[in-house]
């Protein structure tokens, strides 16, 4: 034992006790005694302290390479009770806050190097982050402050984040995921906290509600005394009107094929309504209330009180700054009854209630007269078409796109010429595509602008235009990037087009490239899915930017061919479209439940050619269109995806 305590002192004592040995050391005895200078005590060790500054509060824990140790309230330092040795990693991190405050690490990292290392904390007062919610209806709601995230309880009214944040630091609370058939939407979400509890962040959800019209296909009108808004007015069924938001908040909507006062269909209708979203009240303006009204065009350029323009459907539609309802185009009859495409172009004042005729023929089938790429001139007009795009510019500038139409004298064909109206020269400018038809795509590469690039010919696209000023157009029925493929007839699109009138250019943004595409349908509310190809889909801006498409005639989940009833959503082109609600396969039947009440079961069943609007608060409404109940029929309801 004396020996062995000795040996244990250090390297002269192991040599000493050898040598009494009187032997000669072989060199493994050597070893075995420690020769050749070599130490076999325990490696130095080191602590890893903190600085701490502000806390006040109980409840931090400190972790040191993962390993939680528990820190005292209104403590300066600490000193985790392991230690490291040299040449060590560290990593000192906040595992728990402490109550009501918000402790931060710096220099919390690095390698040991032969020397103990402080790192430094600093706390100081954190608040939590909450508000209202409004509108919820069932679970699945995920809300998220950067990693901080709450699954909020079904039918909740109020939350909090379960983590405090620091006063002075920036927070932006988003939905993560969002509830079944709902659509929820944050306001107020994004700031800086102060010196008390965020309380104002505020969560409204919407959902489908029937707002009026029949839950019944087939319907007459009901117009009751012109210029009279009334309970009973309806009206008829019916698909492809064309429609206006004025600044008012009023909806507008002319014509379409459908049902007149007399329950007769077959000619197209030319009647003028309003509706009043705040009393859900219909009025007749104009129009007749029979199908089949020829145009009535008086002097080009000259309101009257007896002009208007004849029954049609798929007509183009604007409204400009002024308030003026313009109006161009479609499937329908001229001045003297007979049906074809038309080419003219109207403007209503709803101030004097007048219609006037401004260009274009009184007779159907005109071609296109293009003139020069790029220059206005009085001549110039697009040919008769329906189904085409529109837009309206910062300037009132009245823009179109393709539609189904007169390629050239007695032919029909797919379009994707590109038009400007001027509304104060009363020029139009062919600005881009092909003075032709049935053009095949030339996409380029995906999300980049090129003199090259242009949709391909095609009707019944969505469009929308952003708070930039850029025109968007999604699908449609046309022709994509592969001409061997659209020798066959052309089908339906997804590819999603920008074009921004500041530069001339296109630029394919999203979608495929060929036509027939399946829908990606990603649940809860995330990101990253995409509709399947479509046409005539009702679409929508809401005053978040936000765009929306709804239904039309398409490609579901398993690739089948039919009526769609799902609502998408884009909140930014770079993460895809949200499925928001209705079915993934087609032919989906309408689920009413009680007029005016919401519920998450709620849904307009599959429709295609629908009038479609978006208010100032960001509901979205849609009247009739073709669907499916039992049988394809038209509709006269009206619902609405609206907020409380």
């Amino acid at each position: 034992m004396i020996a062995t305590a000795r040996a244990s002192s250090g390297p002269v004592s192991r040599y000493r006790s050898c040598e009494r040995t009187g032997l000669v050391l072989s060199t493994a005895l050597v070893a075995a005694c420690g020769g050749g200078g070599s130490s076999s005590g325990p490696a130095p060790t080191f602590t890893v302290e903190a600085s701490i500054n502000g806390l006040t509060a109980p409840g931090l824990f400190l972790s040191l390479n993962g390993s939680a140790s528990a820190v005292p309230a209104s403590s300066a330092s600490f000193a985790f009770s392991s230690s490291l040795t040299n040449g060590s990693n560290y990593s000192v991190a906040v595992s728990q806050q402490p109550t009501g405050e918000l402790c931060t690490v710096s220099k919390g990292s690095g390698t040991i190097n032969g020397a103990s290392v402080t790192v430094d904390v600093a706390c100081g007062s954190a608040y939590t982050i909450g508000g209202a919610i409004a509108g919820l209806l069932g679970s699945g709601l995920v809300l998220a402050n950067g990693n901080d995230t709450l699954a909020v309880s079904a039918s909740a009214t109020s939350f909090v984040l379960p983590t405090a944040v620091g006063t002075g630091m920036a927070y932006s609370v988003v939905a993560q995921a969002q509830p079944p058939a709902q659509s929820c939407a944050i306001s107020n979400g994004n700031g800086a906290v102060g010196s008390a509890a965020v309380t104002d962040v505020n969560v409204s959800c919407a959902v489908w509600v029937w707002s009026g019209g029949s839950n019944t296909p087939v319907t007459a009108g009901v117009y009751g005394t012109q210029g009279v808004a009334s309970a009973s007015n309806v009206p008829g069924a019916r698909g492809g009107a064309a429609s206006w938001l004025d600044a008012n908040g009023v909806l507008w909507l002319f014509g379409g094929d459908g049902y007149d006062a007399f329950g007769m269909h077959g000619i197209h209708l030319n009647d003028l309504w309003s509706f009043n979203p705040k009393t859900r009240l219909w009025t007749w303006i104009g129009g007749s209330t029979r199908q089949g009204a020829a145009g009535v065009y008086g002097t080009q350029g000259t309101p009257a009180a007896g002009n208007t323009p004849g029954a049609r459907q798929f007509a183009s539609s604007w409204i400009t700054p002024s308030g003026d309802l313009w109006l161009f185009g479609g499937s329908g009859l001229d001045s003297i009854g007979t049906p074809g495409e038309l080419n003219d172009l109207w403007k209503f004042s709803p101030s004097t209630g007048l219609w006037t005729w401004i260009t274009g023929s009184k007779s159907n089938g005109a071609a296109g007269t293009y003139g020069t790429k790029g220059i206005g001139a009085a001549g110039n007009s697009p040919g008769g078409r329906d189904s085409a795009v529109t837009w309206v510019d910062s300037s009132g500038n009245l823009w179109l796109f393709g539609g189904e139409g007169i390629t050239s004298p007695g032919l029909n064909g797919d379009l994707n010429d590109l038009w400007k109206f001027d509304t104060s020269t009363l020029e139009w400018t062919w600005v881009a595509g092909s003075s032709t038809g049935n053009q095949d795509g030339i996409y380029g590469t995906m999300g980049t602008a090129a003199v090259g690039n242009a949709p391909g010919s095609r009707y019944g696209a969505s469009a929308w235009l952003d708070h930039q000023g850029r025109f968007w157009l999604f699908g449609g029925n046309g022709l994509d990037s592969s001409a061997a493929a659209n020798l066959m007839t052309p089908n339906v699109l997804n590819d999603t087009w920008m074009f921004d009138p500041s530069i001339s250019l296109w630029t394919w943004v999203a979608g495929s490239n060929t036509s027939q595409a399946i829908g990606n349908y990603v649940a809860g509310g995330m990101r990253g899915g995409s509709p399947g190809a479509r046409q005539s889909a009702a679409a929508w801006i809401d005053p978040s930017g936000v765009a929306w498409i709804f239904g039309g005639i398409g490609r579901d989940s398993v690739g089948a061919t039919g009526g769609l009833n799902d609502l998408w959503k884009l909140e930014n082109p770079n993460t895809g479209w949200i499925w928001v609600s209705g079915s993934k396969t087609a032919n989906a039947t309408d689920n009413y439940g009680t007029e005016g009440t919401r519920a998450v079961a709620n849904s307009p069943g599959a429709r295609s050619a629908v009038v479609a609007w978006s208010d100032g608060s960001g509901n979205l409404w849609l009247y009739g269109g073709f669907g499916v109940v039992t049988t394809p029929s038209y509709y006269s309801d009206i619902w609405a995806f609206a907020y409380p």
